[in-house]
């Protein structure tokens, strides 16, 4: 997978000459017909609909997708992939790192309330991806990513589970999430030496009204040391913010519910906020 990755395509438009996979781009290329179609028909792109594609690549996802849309964003990073892509006269391309791009700016930019957000993220950088696109979670509608299948066994994983972690907590606090669809490794061209899966991330309306840097903070503490009980983590933590409410840190990181992790969360903050009120 590229930094904005890549795929191949036998019937896209885009494909002059042979583009050889670069390692430091971490580039495979999505290769199999019927894995595509099947991507697409999950992603279900309706024409007119604002959407970005983070890492195009060879087009074999972006021609389809821009088929059925009419127009489509594209972010790149390979300067010459780029350069290819500017050749389709329906594609607004962005040569960039994606951990660069203001995503609200391209929501103004195309006059859309809400963006549209897929890919076949980088394998290498997807956790730092993720966590970028959570500060745009207001102004996204829905997001399809292809990733290696043990991330999003950890993004969707129940609690008391060895997959269950800060990554699991983070994600479901903002999203309901769904591992739609198996891809083996022989998809690609080359074969990535994992198994790759789409998840589907829709933002919950209801999401708790949050600081990210600081449930990233306790949720990050908390996880530290998995194999231990909480009170060796969390709790000395709880106790440096003289934080007085109830939690029980008789158990391990992995036990705790992500609600729980939120409603402490909210009680911390709550109670910083009174301890700042009365030393004024």
């Amino acid at each position: 997978m590229s930094s904005c990755v890549t795929r191949r395509s036998k019937d896209t438009d885009l494909k002059h000459g042979k583009h050889i996979a670069r390692k430091r781009f971490g580039q495979h290329f999505l290769a199999d017909g019927g894995i595509i179609e099947a991507i697409v028909d999950a992603i279900n792109p309706q024409p007119g609909q604002a959407m970005v594609e983070i890492g195009p690549g060879l087009a074999a996802l972006t021609q389809p997708l821009v088929e059925r849309l009419g127009a489509l964003t594209v972010i790149e990073l390979d300067r010459d992939l780029a350069q290819r892509l500017r050749s389709h006269g329906q594609l607004r391309v962005i040569e960039s790192d994606v951990l660069k791009v203001d995503f609200a700016q391209l929501a103004q930019a195309q006059a859309a309330p809400k963006l549209r957000v897929v890919g076949n993220l980088p394998y290498n950088i997807s956790t730092p991806i993720l966590f970028h696109l959570l500060q745009y979670v207001d102004i996204i509608e829905d997001q399809h990513f292809m990733l290696q299948k043990e991330v999003i066994d950890r993004m969707v994983a129940r609690p008391s589970t060895a997959a269950y972690g800060r990554l699991s907590v983070m994600l479901q606090w903002r999203y309901a999430m769904e591992n739609v669809l198996f891809v083996p490794p022989e998809s690609f061209d080359p074969p990535p030496r994992v198994d790759s899966a789409v998840v589907r991330m829709l933002p919950r309306p209801d999401a708790a009204a949050l600081n990210e840097q600081a449930l990233s903070e306790l949720v990050q503490v908390a996880f530290s040391q998995r194999r231990k009980l909480l009170r060796h983590t969390l709790g000395a933590w709880l106790q440096a913010k003289n934080f007085a409410g109830e939690f029980d840190v008789q158990r391990r990181a992995e036990e705790v519910p992500v609600a729980e992790y939120l409603r402490l969360a909210l009680a911390v903050a709550s109670a910083q906020v009174s301890d700042q009120a009365v030393v004024q």
